[in-house]
């Protein structure tokens, strides 16, 4: 849990579940397995399994303590579809959340099949939002999964982007995040790939938000592209330094 987060695209992580497995190419490099076990090594308790799966019961009223609004990231640590997470423990984190109606949740899975099994049986109030995973064009599948989830906000996180995606369908989603890896080992992100994305976010009126290039050093490398930073999301946006740009949609 972390009331302030350097993710751009959030305003605070809580993780009600901490570790994961890997699943895909996109797992490869995982930031939240490096540092698990860093904080693991640190004594932090949260993370006295590493990044083995664990639930943490203790930690499901923190939204209710934040009294101003923000945009929350759920389980920057897990998944909250894992499939070691027991469906009992997906509804009391869904209740916590449509309990909190002032905060905005982000919840981003790479399972997005589980999460559709789940959607029956779990409320999905304005203020969830759900996204997937998308490295490269062999994942497309899991779009096709999250547009039959009934969130009313569903975006894509396509961070790391691992290759083209030039069959991208923007039917039915809310917002795009681009980013390259970053970190020991990181691949890298054709700018071609980033912008042949955010020319069709842009003739679809999907808000873009383009989060890094990464690297070794992403904080050199930083998040300008051809000129702008692209801040857009389904809320009141800017892209920053193309005043000419005219926005996407902001309100879907």
């Amino acid at each position: 849990m972390a009331d302030g987060s350097r993710i751009e695209w959030t305003e605070a992580t809580w993780n009600p579940v901490t570790g994961c497995t890997k699943t895909s190419s996109g797992c490869k490099h995982c930031y939240a397995d490096r540092m698990a076990r860093r904080l693991k090594a640190m004594g932090v308790p949260q993370y006295q399994n590493g990044f083995a799966v664990t639930l943490h019961p203790d930690m499901l009223q923190v939204p209710q303590r934040w009294r101003k609004p923000r945009l929350v990231f759920v389980n920057s640590m897990s998944d909250l579809f894992h499939e070691a997470v027991p469906l009992g423990f997906i509804e009391r984190v869904f209740a916590v959340m449509e309990g909190a109606r002032q905060h905005t949740f982000q919840v981003l899975t790479k399972r997005p099949e589980t999460a559709l099994r789940f959607a029956g049986s779990v409320p999905w109030p304005p203020n969830v939002w759900l996204g997937t995973t998308v490295e490269n064009a062999f994942y497309l599948h899991r779009v096709a999964a999250l547009r039959r989830i009934p969130a009313k906000v569903r975006f894509l996180s396509l961070e790391p982007l691992l290759g083209p995606i030039p069959r991208l369908g923007l039917r039915d989603i809310h917002w795009v995040i681009v980013g390259g890896e970053s970190g020991p080992g990181a691949r890298p992100m054709d700018p071609d790939w980033a912008r042949q994305i955010r020319d069709r976010c842009r003739a679809s009126s999907v808000p873009f938000f383009f989060k890094q290039w990464g690297g070794i050093n992403k904080h050199r490398a930083g998040r300008v592209l051809d000129g702008c930073t692209w801040d857009e999301m389904p809320l009141p946006s800017t892209v920053r330094g193309c005043p000419s740009v005219r926005l996407a949609a902001t309100q879907r």
